[in-house]
């Protein structure tokens, strides 16, 4: 029984680091690259976009088996063309889904990519959308496997006590967000 509750622990892990990840990124385009200064990029409080810990556990459980897996036509490895494909069409989407979500219970969603060429609705577009392409191999090539072994390291103990921590921190967050704000 040990064994579930311990990937289950790992998952959320995986989910809270890239999500801070995620912010990092949207906070370092918004000061550096564009120059627009700081504003807080997530939805909740904490330095955390639940999207991005979102798309990662997504590609993680739908592209992690064709990445383990060697697709070939003659001598070429297909395979990390398929999942670079997969990771553009799958966050895409997601994307799009967190757009109306946010819209929903907002009003209105934290990006336009409307002077974007190749756009739908301001909501997706194609630059965007091959960005997060180029970041899903990065995450799932060479962050991922760190996090994993890192993570295989932990004791039981210390892993529970740090994904549970995290887990009342962003309730706590949700709650302050949604209902006390």
């Amino acid at each position: 029984m040990e064994k579930p509750k311990r990937r289950f622990a790992e998952y959320y892990l995986y989910f809270i680091l890239y999500s801070i990840l995620g912010w990092l990124y949207e906070v370092f385009l918004e000061v550096v690259v564009y120059r627009w200064g700081f504003s807080n990029r997530g939805v909740l409080l904490g330095p955390w976009c639940v999207v991005y810990g979102t798309g990662a556990l997504l590609l993680i459980f739908c592209l992690g088996p064709l990445q383990r897996r060697p697709v070939r036509l003659g001598r070429v490895n297909l395979t990390p063309a398929l999942v670079f494909v997969g990771v553009v069409v799958l966050t895409t989407v997601l994307e799009l889904i967190a757009s109306y979500i946010m819209q929903a219970i907002t009003g209105g969603w934290l990006w336009d990519y409307t002077s974007y060429a190749f756009n739908f609705q301001g909501r997706i577009a194609l630059n965007p959308s091959i960005r997060f392409g180029l970041g899903g191999m990065l995450f799932l090539y060479l962050l991922q496997p760190l996090f994993r072994r890192l993570s295989a390291k932990m004791p039981d103990r210390v892993l529970f006590a740090v994904s549970g921590s995290l887990a009342a921190l962003m309730l706590l967050d949700t709650i302050y967000t949604f209902f006390l704000k």
